[in-house]
């Protein structure tokens, strides 16, 4: 399996499997100089982390993240660096009975019918636990992003589990870190949520929900027209995580349903630049970054490993009815929030980094 790296500069290679001794991630192309700690890495993990309430999987994993190189003197030195996080709570006994098995909705099927060869112990590769990997990393672009665009802020946020949606009209962006559903609304409506789910998983159930990750302050003149496009790669980086399947930028699908004179986003000369009327388009024009917040949106499917018996076959083609084991989160979409940060936190480093060694500063002056 060579799939396994995703950025341009700013490169990242993924390993380890959900039930392997351990997990982590491989990142080239860090400038020299950033200042990285495991502190730093570790606040962002912490967000991620299993077993820390009772909305989330009760697999109990530290998640502690260990540098093993590219650091020295609590500073990156331009080599790549290898950070490695010990998987110590795996109860690989649960998953016995699914050795021969293809659960619905999961991996094991195609995985089996491309390679020949599946590790089906929580779903090894294509377990969600990959992304914990993929945080560590986004923490690194995050301390490098600091260093060249200090005020440059990556947010992300729930605005839908299953038939809840939040109220876009009360959005609180400080509520955001105060519940653990990392909704932008206050401590009514996260009760509200945690009611919901809890009678999902009382019910052998799961459900799916949609996440926003919002990046402020992002230079104007990011990105590069036709296949280097921003957007693209954003698309592509969340579409990459686990149990997404679909991606929007700005108004996404339902720029289909508006009028042009209403999703054009009209410009303004400001006292310090070009202003819009409105952000239908997400930050981004041509693939390029207007300076606007970028908007991305990604929904994720509910959770395929539940209680609920559900049909499937064995390898030898013999049908089986199939009850998953073990401990999963009754909506993998909260635990996606941080994910998807790290994801926006990449991709937009890593063209940072091409638009510095192409272009340099924006040559188009305006006013």
């Amino acid at each position: 399996m060579s799939m396994n790296s995703f950025g341009h500069l700013f490169r990242v290679t993924t390993w380890g499997e959900s039930h392997g001794p351990a997990l982590g991630a491989t990142v080239d192309g860090c400038p020299p100089g950033v200042p990285i700690e495991p502190e730093m890495l570790q606040q962002w993990l912490d967000k991620r982390r299993p077993g820390q309430n009772k909305n989330t999987t009760q697999r109990n994993e530290p998640d502690a993240v260990k540098i093993l190189s590219g650091v020295f003197e609590g500073q990156s030195t331009g080599t790549s660096i290898q950070l490695m996080i010990e998987n110590t709570d795996q109860r690989s006994k649960d998953y016995g009975d699914i050795s021969e098995t293809f659960r619905p909705g999961h991996a094991d099927i195609t995985y089996w019918q491309k390679y020949g060869i599946r590790d089906y112990r929580g779903g090894g590769r294509s377990s969600a636990r990959e992304t914990a990997a993929r945080v560590a990393a986004g923490g690194i672009a995050r301390e490098a992003i600091k260093a060249l665009a200090p005020n440059v802020e990556i947010k992300g946020y729930m605005t839908s589990m299953g038939e809840l949606e939040i109220d876009r009209s009360k959005f609180d962006w400080d509520a955001i870190d105060q519940n653990p559903f990392w909704i932008p609304q206050g401590a009514e409506i996260a009760q509200e949520w945690e009611d919901y789910l809890q009678k999902i998983r009382k019910e052998h159930n799961s459900v799916g929900g949609i996440v926003e990750v919002v990046a402020r302050n992002v230079p104007a003149g990011i990105g590069a027209p036709v296949y280097g496009k921003l957007d693209t790669d954003l698309a592509a980086a969340m579409m990459s995580i686990n149990a997404v399947k679909g991606v929007e930028i700005g108004e996404g699908m339902n720029a289909a349903r508006l009028m042009g004179t209403d999703n054009a986003d009209e410009i303004y000369m400001g006292e310090n630049g070009p202003e819009y009327s409105s952000n239908h388009a997400g930050g981004i024009l041509g693939g390029i970054s207007t300076g606007q917040d970028i908007v991305v949106r990604f929904a994720v499917k509910p959770t395929s490993s539940i209680l609920t018996p559900r049909k499937s076959i064995r390898k030898d083609g013999s049908p089986i009815e199939v009850v998953t084991k073990g401990r999963h989160d009754p909506c993998v979409g909260i635990r996606a929030v941080p994910v998807g940060e790290a994801m926006m936190a990449c991709v937009i480093l890593d063209h940072m980094l091409l638009h510095r060694g192409q272009v340099g500063e924006n040559r188009g002056k305006i006013g």
